[in-house]
């Protein structure tokens, strides 16, 4: 396969729909409330958007992702999102067969990747229309499906479901394929290159060589891919693909992130929210008369203490942050759209440890402390911002301060890629470095990565990198279908 991508959620499959030849023009009778850009739309309106300058069109737009054709592409999909308003987009989509670019999209589970492993009955953080992607209305599409349509918000079951029905009814399954574990991808000839003295950089990424059997020229593939799939039977089947180009798309569920303190494996410190609902759910914690420690000022970490809460099981909740942080993220969050999380929020800004009370209460919020150690005893060492100690007796403790990418397949488990040297990559601090209208690694060539990996945590916003990644790769294409014409060796195949 010319094209390979590894992880098969929301960013895998629109990035797939994309290469499958559909293509997004400005619809005939739209205009974009932002007057500036719609005279630059009008200025090509008969060029889909891939067939345009990315950079040109997405100059001077401002919103809530650092990619600025993540932002572009938001914008004609969600006008004005933003600010409240509720415009159709100002696209239409057209299939167009002979823009098809051959590519296989790998997944361990069915399409929709970590969506399938969610919490199937709480609400997601985002509107149900800023999950969908392009060509099926999330709307139109759970109308059908829901007894009650008055949440805008969806479930991640219903997520979950609308993914997989999306690669169905876009006729794009053929390029997916399920149970498949990616254990390494690497360039086998480059490194080859570099053990016998020579410097990669003067290598073509597509040097001709010849094919051994029949003598004609082919080209020397960049990536080698080896993993497995798992049979029915549970039984592994071992693969190997060759790739010109791989596009990550793995997300950010795969690893836990840790407080790397002393005690962290104990039996009673989990890192899984799905964990801890396990329990709660069969009556594990019930009755219990020492707290639930939960780690984290996140949406997870609030998820975790409206499970306590709502199940009447005592909390003490430590997080790093001051309470007025700007960078909070129940201060992003309209309260009309999210009151369960402005519960907590309030809950974190009023129950306070330092509030002297006669009655042991069910909830304690301990603002900018961190854990030190956890304690074979089941005792926790806390510490707040200016040195004091506090040792507290729990039941079971939660670790929920976000999740890495496992890149554990990549040479140094990707740690070259990032804007970091030498760091792991992680969706906030150090996320794959790239060029912003391509999307290409700024570190490894025919590498590229979209959604999560690159800061865009947001489904609204990794739809722009599967549109900058094609764009990228349809221009390649016609430089190649150029080369081979030029010295005679078009075949008709692209």
């Amino acid at each position: 396969f010319s094209y390979s991508i590894p992880g098969n959620g929301p960013s895998g499959i629109c990035l797939s729909y994309l290469l499958s030849g559909y293509r997004p023009y400005l619809s005939p009778d739209s205009v974009h409330p932002n007057p500036i850009l719609h005279s630059k739309l009008e200025e090509a309106r008969h060029l889909s958007i891939p067939e345009q300058d990315l950079e040109y069109l997405s100059e001077g737009l401002e919103g809530r992702s650092s990619n600025a054709v993540a932002v572009l592409f938001d914008t004609l999909l969600h006008p004005n999102a933003d600010f409240g308003y509720d415009y159709q987009s100002v696209l239409q989509w057209k299939l167009e067969q002979e823009h098809y670019i051959p590519h296989i999209v790998l997944g361990k589970g069915p399409p929709g990747g970590a969506w399938h492993d969610m919490e199937g009955s709480i609400l997601t953080l985002s509107l149900g229309d800023w999950m969908e992607l392009p060509g099926l209305k999330f709307k139109d599409w759970v109308s059908g499906k829901r007894r009650n349509t008055k949440s805008d918000r969806a479930t991640p079951a219903e997520v979950a479901a609308y993914y997989k029905h999306y690669v169905k009814i876009m006729g794009i399954q053929r390029n997916f394929v399920e149970s498949t574990y990616i254990t390494s991808v690497a360039r086998p000839y480059r490194e080859q290159e570099e053990l016998d003295g020579h410097d990669s950089e003067d290598v073509a990424p597509e040097e001709p060589c010849i094919d051994k059997e029949n003598g004609e020229p082919m080209l020397k593939k960049n990536w080698e891919i080896h993993g497995y799939r798992r049979a029915a039977d549970g039984s592994h089947q071992p693969f190997c693909l060759f790739a010109e180009t791989v596009i990550l798309a793995t997300g950010t569920f795969d690893a836990p992130a840790r407080l790397e303190v002393l005690g962290e494996d104990l039996p009673f410190v989990s890192h899984s929210i799905a964990e801890f609902e396990d329990a709660v759910g069969k009556g594990r914690l019930s009755g219990a008369i020492d707290p639930v420690l939960i780690v984290g000022a996140g949406l997870t970490a609030a998820d975790a203490v409206l499970c306590a809460h709502n199940n009447n099981i005592p909390v003490i909740h430590v997080f790093r942050r001051r309470l007025n942080d700007p960078s909070l993220i129940f201060k992003q969050l309209p309260k009309k759209l999210y009151p369960e999380y402005h519960k907590v929020y309030h809950m974190m800004c009023t129950q306070l440890s330092t509030v002297a009370s006669n009655f042991y209460p069910p909830y304690t919020s301990y603002p900018e402390h961190i854990v030190l150690s956890f304690k074979p005893d089941m005792k926790v060492v806390l510490q707040s911002n200016n040195g004091l100690k506090k040792v507290i007796k729990v039941s079971t403790a939660l670790v929920l301060v976000g999740s890495h990418p496992n890149l554990f397949f990549l040479k140094e488990q990707g740690r070259n890629l990032g804007h970091l040297p030498n760091q792991p990559i992680t969706c906030k601090g150090n996320p794959v470095e790239i060029d912003p209208y391509t999307y290409e690694s700024s570190k490894e060539p025919n590498l590229f990565a979209l959604g999560p990996l690159v800061g865009d945590n947001f489904i609204r916003f990794l739809k722009g990198g599967a549109l900058a990644i094609t764009r990228c790769l349809e221009l390649r294409q016609k430089k190649k279908r150029h080369r081979l014409v030029e010295s005679g060796r078009d075949d008709g195949v692209s």
